[in-house]
C-alpha cells in the first residue's frame, strides 16, 4: 500500500532519519511511536506529500485514498456540524444534484440516442454515488458525530460556534466518514472523553482499512495496533506486536546490542593490541596492514543514548487526618447568563462522598458532567451552591488543572518562574528539580512563551510537587505527557504517601492506581468502592 524505502530527511544540519524504511500493508493497524521531536508527524507529512525528502523513495498507488487527521485543523465556518462532516466525501453533493437533474430530464420526451446517452451517464453517476456511500452518508455522518459526543441537538449548529476542542471532533468525524483506504491519525484521542475514546476504539477495530497513528494513550494503542513503527535516534525500526510487546522487545534488542558492542570492543582491542605490538617489525608488516584495513572496514556498533524520563522525588509527606475530604448533599449550579446571574444550569445535586487517607479516587463522567467543577469545589477554587464540604485536619492540598498553565508568566524564564513559586529554595535545589523534569542546562533560561503544552504541564507539576503535600487534586495531569512521562508520573503516584483525586481519560493510568471511583452522571454522583475494573463491571445505565 505504502512503501517508505531508504528515506533520508533532515532540516539544515539536523537529521531526522537516515536510510529509513518501513511499509504499510492493506488492513494493518500500526502505532507510530518515538520521543517528541523525533519526526513522527513528519512521517505523516511525507506520506501525504506535504513535505519533500532528501533521498530515498515513498511509493503508493494513485488509487489509494488516504485520510489524514492532524492537530492542525482547518478553519470551519459557513456550514452546520452535520453538513461539514458530509462535505468530507469529495464531490458527492454535485453528483447528487446531477442525478436529480437527470431524473427530472428523463420525464421529458427525447429521441433514442439522447435517451441512451443520458441513461449511460445516469448509470455511471449512480455507481459513483454508491461507491462514495451517498445513499447512507447522512446517517453515517450522524452516527459518527454522535459517537464522538456531538448529539442530534447540535447537528445543525454552525461550526464556528464550537470551541477548538469540539472542532477537533468534527474534523475527526470528517476523516472517519470518508472511510479511506488508509487512515493517518496524529493523537486522535486528544480532546475526547472516555466514552468517545471507547466508541472510537470500537469503530477503528471494525474499520477494514489500514491505520497508522500516534497516541499517548497506552491502552488505546494496545487494543488496536498489531505493529509498531518507532522513530528514534535518526532511524526507523519496526516491531511486530502491540505497545506492550514493543516495550519488551525493545529492551531485549537493546540488551543484545549492548552485548554485541562489548564483543566488538573486545575484538577491536585485541586487533589494536596486535597492531601496536608488531607495527615496528618488518616481519609482521603484511599482517599489521591487513588488520589495519580490517578495522577500518568494520562498522562500529553504536548504543543509542538513554532517553531521559521525568523522575519525581517526593518531599516528606505530612501526616493528615484519616478522613481527608467529606461532603454531603453537595450541589452546584452555574448561571447561564453571567451578567444577569439568571437561568441557572444544574451541574450536580445531592452529591455525597468520603475520601479517606491514601485513597486514589478517579472522578469520571462525560464532558460537561462536572468533574472539574467538583475538583474546584474541593480545592477551594469555587464555592458550592448547596450542601456541606469538610477538609480533614492537617491537610496540605495541591491542585493541578489545565488552567494552571494559564497562570504562568509568558515573559519569565523557567528558572524565574520556579523561583517565584518556591522563593525559599536554593538555586541548587531548583536546578535539581528542573533537571528531574527534563529542563537542564540552558533550557532553564527559556521563556515561558516558547514552551510547548507538554513543557508547561511539566513545569507546573514540578512547582506543585516541590511542596510537602498530603492531598493531590489532579485535573487531567496526563493530557500533554507522552507515554514514557505518564509511566513515571504513574509510578510516582503509586509511591506518594498521601491521597489523590484525579480526572484522566487514560484508562491504563486509572486501572493502575484507582481504588475508588466517583462517577458524575445525569447531575448525580455515584460512588463505587473498588478499583477500575470493579467500576466497569458494576456501572450500568
Amino acid at each position: 500500500m505504502v512503501h517508505f524505502t531508504g528515506v533520508t530527511k533532515q532540516y539544515g544540519t539536523r537529521i531526522l532519519y537516515k536510510n529509513a524504511s518501513f511499509q504499510i500493508n492493506d488492513g494493518e493497524k500500526i502505532g507510530l511511536v518515538g520521543p517528541n521531536g523525533a519526526g513522527k508527524t513528519t512521517v505523516f507529512r511525507l506520506i501525504m506529500g506535504e513535505e519533500g525528502f532528501d533521498s530515498g523513495n515513498i511509493s503508493k498507488s494513485d488509487r489509494t485514498v488516504i485520510g489524514y487527521f492532524s492537530q492542525d485543523i482547518e478553519d470551519m465556518r459557513g456550514r452546520s456540524a452535520l453538513e461539514e462532516v458530509k462535505s468530507a466525501v469529495g464531490n458527492i453533493g454535485q453528483v447528487q444534484m446531477r442525478l436529480r437533474e437527470i431524473e427530472a430530464h428523463l420525464s421529458e420526451p427525447m429521441d433514442d440516442d439522447a435517451m441512451a446517452k443520458i441513461l449511460e451517464e445516469y448509470g455511471e453517476l449512480q455507481s459513483d454515488f454508491e461507491r462514495m456511500g451517498g445513499y447512507d452518508l447522512e446517517s453515517r455522518s450522524a452516527e459518527v458525530l454522535t459517537g464522538l459526543g456531538i448529539g442530534p441537538e447540535d447537528y445543525d449548529r454552525p461550526t464556528e460556534s464550537f470551541s477548538g476542542g469540539w472542532k477537533m471532533r468534527i474534523a475527526l468525524a470528517k476523516i472517519l466518514v470518508l472511510r479511506p483506504d488508509l487512515l493517518l491519525m496524529d493523537e486522535p484521542t486528544n480532546h475526547l472523553d472516555l466514552e468517545s475514546i471507547v466508541w472510537l476504539e470500537q469503530w477503528l477495530t471494525e474499520y477494514p482499512g489500514a491505520l497508522m497513528m500516534t497516541s499517548h494513550d497506552r491502552e488505546f494503542m494496545n487494543r488496536l495496533v498489531t505493529k509498531i513503527v518507532e522513530v528514534a535516534h535518526q532511524t526507523i525500526t519496526t516491531y511486530g506486536g502491540n505497545y506492550d510487546f514493543y516495550e519488551r522487545e525493545k529492551k531485549i534488542r537493546l540488551e543484545q546490542l549492548i552485548a554485541a558492542a562489548r564483543r566488538q570492543e573486545d575484538m577491536l582491542a585485541k586487533e589494536e593490541e596486535f597492531i601496536a605490538r608488531f607495527a615496528a617489525r618488518a616481519s609482521h608488516a603484511a599482517q599489521v596492514q591487513s588488520r589495519v584495513k580490517k578495522i577500518e572496514k568494520i562498522e562500529r556498533i553504536e548504543i543509542p543514548p538513554e532517553e531521559q524520563d521525568i523522575k519525581f522525588v517526593w518531599p516528606n509527606t505530612p501526616r493528615g487526618g484519616d478522613e481527608v475530604v467529606k461532603f454531603e448533599a453537595l450541589a452546584k449550579t452555574w448561571p447561564l447568563n453571567q451578567k444577569a446571574q439568571t437561568n441557572e444550569k444544574l451541574v450536580f445535586a445531592n452529591a455525597t462522598g468520603l475520601v479517606k487517607r491514601l485513597d486514589r479516587v478517579a472522578v469520571v463522567g462525560v464532558n460537561g458532567a462536572g468533574k472539574s467543577t467538583l475538583l474546584k469545589i474541593i480545592s477551594g477554587m469555587t464555592e458550592s451552591t448547596g450542601g456541606t464540604l469538610q477538609i480533614g485536619p492537617s491537610i496540605e492540598l495541591g491542585y493541578f488543572s489545565q488552567n494552571s498553565m494559564d497562570v504562568l508568566d509568558p515573559k519569565s524564564t523557567i528558572m524565574e518562574e520556579v523561583q517565584s513559586r518556591i522563593p525559599n529554595s536554593t538555586i541548587g535545589f531548583i536546578r535539581s528539580l528542573l533537571g528531574a523534569f527534563k529542563f537542564s542546562g540552558d533550557d532553564v533560561n527559556k521563556k515561558i512563551s516558547v514552551l510547548s503544552g507538554g513543557e508547561k504541564s511539566r513545569l507546573v507539576l514540578a512547582t506543585l510537587l516541590a511542596k510537602p503535600l498530603n492531598l493531590m487534586v489532579l485535573d487531567e495531569p496526563t493530557n500533554h505527557l507522552d507515554i514514557a512521562s505518564r509511566e513515571v508520573l504513574l509510578e510516582a503516584i503509586k509511591e506518594f504517601q498521601g491521597t489523590v483525586l484525579i480526572v484522566s481519560h487514560d484508562r491504563y493510568f486509572l486501572r493502575e492506581i484507582t481504588n475508588k471511583v466517583f462517577e458524575l452522571h445525569k447531575n448525580q454522583l455515584r460512588v463505587f468502592d473498588g478499583d477500575w475494573d470493579y467500576y466497569l463491571t458494576k456501572k450500568s445505565y
